[in-house]
């Protein structure tokens, strides 16, 4: 007897979804510490294979227990939040777990790095380094991404060696000025979801993200939300493209290609 299957939309691997999240940056925090709240870094900056610079204020709980471990690095985990582009009762849209340890570099260590990430992501805060904040790295053993399609482990190597999606740097804002701006175009695309959503009263279709393999909805009903993804007829790699690819999904292909 055989049975049927539901074929799922594609997507990115999880490793190309967390290597957007590195290049967006997510607002980061430092979480299990035994605190009695994770701990917020002035600033952060992840690189590609998840190793990441942070700036702590010298005063920081995490900095003391450093310096006072013999081993000289301090194991840690770092969480990395996404948020959806446009207010919502949940607003967290994905994670990134980094585990590994901590450890600080020399002086002039940590000056040349300060000057190297303002070349990478200028931050007003790295002039604070040597002056009441320090800078630490966290060299990662292993990597976790989650979002609503799927939670997976990667390796460093295989965080490296994704790219990160084309459009991640300005979906965001994209995503919102659709909404804001065009918001028949969502109420357009009710006709692509399951009749059980479809013909639910009340429900309202907002954007949650965008790649070059589809579109991210969220369906919010008066029962609770659903995250659903549509696929695009062909992969996007142009802005062009990205637009040519709503348009068939809102239905109207010329209008959006324009």
């Amino acid at each position: 007897m055989g049975t049927t299957r539901t074929r799922r939309p594609p997507a990115p691997t999880a490793a190309e979804r967390a290597r957007s999240l590195v290049a967006r940056g997510g607002r980061a925090a430092i979480v299990g510490t035994g605190e009695p709240g994770p701990i917020t870094p002035l600033m952060h900056h992840v690189h590609p294979d998840g190793a990441t610079d942070l700036l702590l204020p010298d005063d920081s709980v995490l900095l003391e227990r450093l310096r006072d471990n013999d081993a000289g690095e301090l194991p840690v985990m770092l969480e990395l939040t996404e948020h959806t582009p446009v207010p919502m009762p949940d607003q967290v849209r994905e994670l990134l777990w980094i585990v590994g340890w901590l450890h600080e570099p020399t002086p002039a260590a940590a000056r040349h790095l300060a000057l190297r990430l303002a070349e990478l992501r200028p931050h007003p805060r790295l002039l604070d380094v040597g002056h009441n904040a320090t800078l630490v790295r966290l060299r990662p053993g292993s990597t976790v991404y989650s979002d609503a399609e799927s939670s997976a482990a990667t390796s460093a190597d295989e965080l490296a060696a994704a790219r990160p999606d084309p459009f991640c740097l300005f979906e965001h804002q994209w995503l919102a000025h659709l909404e804001d701006a065009h918001p028949e175009v969502f109420t357009s695309l009710m006709r692509h979801l399951p009749s059980t959503l479809r013909l639910t009263d009340g429900a309202r279709v907002r954007p949650l993200g965008v790649d070059r393999l589809g579109l991210r909805i969220r369906v919010q009903t008066p029962s609770g939300d659903h995250d659903v993804r549509l696929a695009w007829s062909s992969e996007a790699t142009t802005v062009e493209e990205l637009r040519a690819r709503l348009g068939e999904l809102v239905g109207c292909p010329f209008r959006a290609a324009s």
